[in-house]
């Protein structure tokens, strides 16, 4: 499990602002159930989605995400996990594969997160942001992600990987605008992720699962 809590140069949750944040949203309250709600819900709600929000620039690191106040899907799930390691809970990594548009092609990877629960196991979150459509929600243990599978081309990839996946990192760290990143985002056509660091879900229920 010590994979989960790691510090790393995108998750670097021992930078000063990542975990004075991380200690802000842990005060008054106790256990890691309510620690990991309140963190969800904050970057959830609070950090702005790139393409929602037609912000730029493109983050990548969980300490870029907080100082900017915004980031794809990918970026959010990175400060996310920042928080979650800073307050010693585990947090890995999840990526669908989805429709941009709701149509079909083009498909590309969308990236949530996993955190470790004692009372539940593993279990899947999506801190994108929501709008119009899309209701995500922390409420183990039922999973209510931000989407669903619905096309034969998508995909929900089930490895909880500690690390992002490098084809995420490098198209973030590619692309310094947010429409140039939309015109590009990265895809895995594959049925299984490249990682030997990854946990097989003991997944918790069959409930609103986005699958």
């Amino acid at each position: 499990m010590e994979q989960f809590l790691k510090v790393t140069e995108v998750i670097d949750w021992t930078h000063p602002a990542v975990s004075s944040r991380a200690r802000e949203l842990s005060e008054s309250i106790t256990g890691p159930h309510e620690v990991a709600k309140r963190c969800f819900e904050w970057v959830r709600d609070s950090i702005q989605h790139s393409s929602d929000f037609q912000r730029d620039p493109v983050t990548c690191s969980a300490s870029e995400v907080l100082a900017c106040g915004t980031g794809y899907c990918y970026a959010k799930s990175h400060l996310l996990a920042a928080l979650l390691r800073a307050n010693r809970i585990p947090a890995g990594f999840c990526y669908q594969r989805l429709s941009i548009d709701d149509t079909g092609a083009r498909y590309s990877l969308h990236g949530l997160n996993a955190v470790h629960l004692p009372e539940f196991g593993w279990y899947r979150v999506d801190s994108r942001g929501n709008k119009a459509g899309v209701n995500a929600q922390f409420m183990p243990p039922v999973e209510q992600l931000a989407f669903q599978v619905n096309f034969p081309e998508e995909r929900n990839f089930p490895e909880i990987l500690a690390d992002p996946l490098s084809v995420v990192v490098t198209a973030l760290r590619t692309y310094s605008t947010w429409d140039a990143l939309y015109k590009n985002l990265p895809d895995w056509k594959l049925p299984s992720l490249p990682s030997s660091t990854a946990a097989r879900p003991d997944r918790v229920s069959s409930g609103e699962t986005g699958q």
